[in-house]
């Protein structure tokens, strides 16, 4: 099989592999259509292999960082799911309280690429917490196509009620100094639009890549908002105009920062989909927004 080359790949390959994580197409679909681009050396199961996250290989800060410390903690989230599991990671240095950062998976269960941004936030001097929204159908299943099929049995309301309690819990901690913000990424993007709306003491939030509130929610905003898009995201990007619109008239407090000639989950550097110039970007100003907020 030829050596696939990221910048010559087919971007309806990318549309295509963005359908199918997101439910639009059945993986029968997906993989008849990628018989297309099978030509010249490629086979559907390389551009396959290709596609698939290598978490193995791409770890930015290790379980074992003395720099941090981390555990797997419960807390109970009554309106939602119970009891749910959640890595908490905190800088080992703290000379005091230091602010929080509930971090939101994707739509496939806390993976190890989301406990690597949490242990990311701890290193940059934060209090992080990431909760696993599959804890009530046994957590994430170890690969990303059953998480993705798990997380489908999932009632969307009550999973934005875990990450609320998440809130809760992780602004309750001794170590924090009561000022949490929240970010996260594709679905964990919506939701931290969504505690936007429904958290009023929640002190900041970074949606990357997240479906927008309706026009309606935005006048009960009240957390400054820093949002993240790729220029190549037509789906995500189609609502943003709308809630711009929204966010201006209501006079609300917000930054958003389009990444051009990148694709939704940019910063996701375990798949070919991420931007290393973008998504360093991204997270300096993410690092900095919460450094402004939560201090």
């Amino acid at each position: 099989m030829s050596k696939i080359n990221k910048a010559e790949l087919n971007p309806e390959i990318y549309r295509l592999f963005d359908r199918y994580v997101h439910s639009q197409i059945e993986r029968r679909d997906f993989i008849e259509r990628l018989g297309v681009f099978a030509v010249g050396g490629l086979t559907v199961k390389g551009i396959l292999d290709y596609l698939q996250p290598k978490y193995a290989t791409a770890l930015q800060v290790q379980p074992d960082d003395p720099r941090i410390t981390t555990e797997y903690v419960t807390y109970n989230s009554p309106d939602g799911g119970g009891e749910i599991r959640a890595l908490l990671a905190r800088p080992a240095d703290a000379e005091g309280p230091t602010g929080g950062v509930l971090v939101v998976h994707e739509n496939r269960g806390l993976n190890p690429h989301i406990e690597d941004v949490a242990r990311r936030a701890a290193l940059a001097g934060f209090t992080a917490l990431a909760p696993d929204a599959l804890t009530p159908l046994g957590g994430y299943p170890g690969n990303d196509d059953d998480g993705r099929a798990l997380q489908r049995q999932r009632d969307g309301a009550e999973m934005l009620e875990d990450f609320i309690a998440g809130y809760a819990h992780l602004r309750g901690l001794s170590g924090v100094n009561g000022k949490v913000g929240v970010v996260g990424f594709c679905f964990g993007g919506s939701v931290a639009n969504n505690m936007a709306v429904r958290v009023p003491e929640l002190a900041a939030a970074v949606p990357f890549y997240g479906e927008q509130p309706s026009a309606e929610e935005v006048p009960r905003i009240t957390a400054p908002l820093q949002l993240h898009f790729g220029g190549l995201d037509e789906r995500v990007n189609a609502g943003w105009p709308d809630y711009a619109r929204a966010l201006i008239e209501n006079d609300k407090e917000h930054s958003a920062h389009v990444y051009a000639g990148v694709q939704h989950g940019f910063h996701n550097d375990t798949t070919p989909r991420y931007d290393e110039a973008a998504a360093q970007l991204a997270w300096s100003r993410t690092i900095e927004f919460f450094t402004r907020h939560l201090a």
